[in-house]
């Protein structure tokens, strides 16, 4: 299968995309939580080397001494940053597809108003929730431990979801279920365990906001078929196109960030790679 590399602004590059040439659209974009971040990168670590580059609507990446990455989500107005992009993602897809779109309890409840209005309410598909264990725990609130993934369907009497297709889970209480039931494993619901990528898992890149494989093939294996093409306009790590790559669907990446390119390259060899310029 082929994945598709472009290095690029998202939104001149979504523009540039025919009509309906997706059966899904995963978007991770970066959060707005006004606050920066900090990830060390233990797989290429650049010591001694300083420099800033220029994200998705002046978010900056910097690579610090060490191989900290840092990088600062702000944005003036998360909405006017989002709307375009989202609008485009509808308009690229099939028929019968789907669109994923992933966010922290900050926005999420903001961009679902923002979906029902440029899909539909009748469009909306499933409040997904990311359940992880990991990091520091607040003792002044219930610490948050979730990431929120908004599904749409482009329409509501077509999209594609197969359920036999997803990797099963555990029952939490085997005991309770016949031996066959408990053998096969349960159709995974709303609520998702799962860890985040482990420090020393061969998965991981380094990448700031790195996603688990694990999360990326479930939406995969349940929204696309093989052979179906898969777009993921906030590429970061490339987790999307090597899930996909792996269960047999085409993918585009795209993203504007050279160190996200860079990754890509290393984690994707066999990728094309063009310029997001439409001139060339």
């Amino acid at each position: 299968m082929t994945v598709e590399i472009i290095h690029g602004d998202n939104l001149e590059v979504a523009r540039s995309l025919p009509d309906a040439s997706f059966t899904l659209v995963y978007l991770d974009p970066p959060f707005n939580t006004g606050r920066s971040r900090t990830r060390t990168d233990s797989a290429a670590p650049r010591t001694g080397e300083r420099g800033t580059q220029t994200g998705f609507r002046g978010t900056g990446y910097a690579r610090l001494r060490g191989g900290v990455r840092v990088y600062d989500d702000r944005f003036d107005d998360y909405e006017a940053f989002l709307a375009p992009r989202l609008r485009e993602a509808r308009r690229l897809l099939t028929d019968d597809g789907t669109l994923y779109l992933h966010l922290d309890y900050r926005e999420a409840h903001y961009a679902k108003v923002l979906l029902d209005a440029l899909f539909g309410r009748e469009c909306f598909l499933n409040e997904l929730i990311w359940a992880y264990d990991y990091g520091a725990k607040s003792k002044r609130r219930w610490p948050t431990k979730h990431d929120t993934i908004l599904v749409y369907v482009k329409d509501p009497d077509r999209y594609w979801f197969d359920s036999d297709a997803v990797d099963r889970e555990p029952y939490m209480a085997p005991g309770l279920v016949s031996a066959e039931k408990a053998e096969r494993g349960k159709l995974p619901t709303d609520v998702w365990w799962h860890t985040i990528v482990p420090t020393g898992g061969a998965e991981r890149t380094g990448y700031p906001t790195q996603k688990p494989e694990g999360v990326l093939r479930r939406i995969v294996q349940a929204s696309s078929r093989p052979g179906d093409r898969v777009l993921d306009l906030f590429a970061g790590s490339g987790t999307t196109g090597a899930v996909a790559a792996a269960l047999g669907r085409d993918a585009v990446l795209v993203d504007d960030n050279p160190e996200a390119i860079a990754v890509i390259r290393r984690r994707i060899p066999d990728a094309v790679m063009r310029s997001g310029d439409p001139q060339g």
